[in-house]
């Protein structure tokens, strides 16, 4: 967005020096349309901007609404949930995930998708990608819903 941005202050600095030395029009022109493209650039970056903020700040409140709910009452879903955690973290530690893996690995198994984890760590969608690639080569599945049977496949199994 900065690089835009000089991009139409020089052109918009030029073509007023040009109009003042007396410029002849096809030049005017080719400035003017090249600080009308360079304005619709930088119009489309911050709405687009300001947008995937907005995301964010309701991808942040949605975790803290998730964070902040009260714990289960009963101690057996309590217990199976710490059990479940321990299990996921033991088996992440097998498979030897680097932390920011685990912690991706963990947001995937919660339903988040590559784009909303890039957001919440503050990280490019292409580095998820990434480490989601590497995370389904060391646990030898195919991809995200491989990954996520894999934990569940077992806890479903008809009475």
């Amino acid at each position: 967005m900065v690089f835009v941005a000089l991009v139409a202050l020089a052109s918009g600095g030029d073509m007023l020096a040009d109009l003042a030395h007396g410029a002849d029009r096809a030049h005017l022109l080719q400035e003017g349309l090249l600080l009308a493209l360079a304005l619709m650039i930088l119009l489309w970056l911050w709405r687009d901007h300001r947008s995937q903020r907005r995301a964010l700040v309701a991808l942040q409140q949605e975790l803290e609404q998730i964070r902040s709910r009260p714990e289960p009452e009963s101690a057996q879903v309590l217990s199976v949930r710490q059990h479940f955690s321990a299990a996921i973290n033991d088996q992440f530690g097998r498979w030897q995930l680097t932390p920011s893996e685990a912690e991706v690995g963990l947001m995937l198994l919660k339903g988040y998708s590559l784009k909303e984890v890039a957001m919440l760590r503050g990280t490019a969608e292409r580095t998820i990608r990434q480490q989601a690639s590497a995370i389904y080569q060391k646990s030898g599945v195919s991809g995200r819903h491989s990954f996520a049977a894999w934990f569940l496949e077992d806890l479903l199994t008809p009475q």
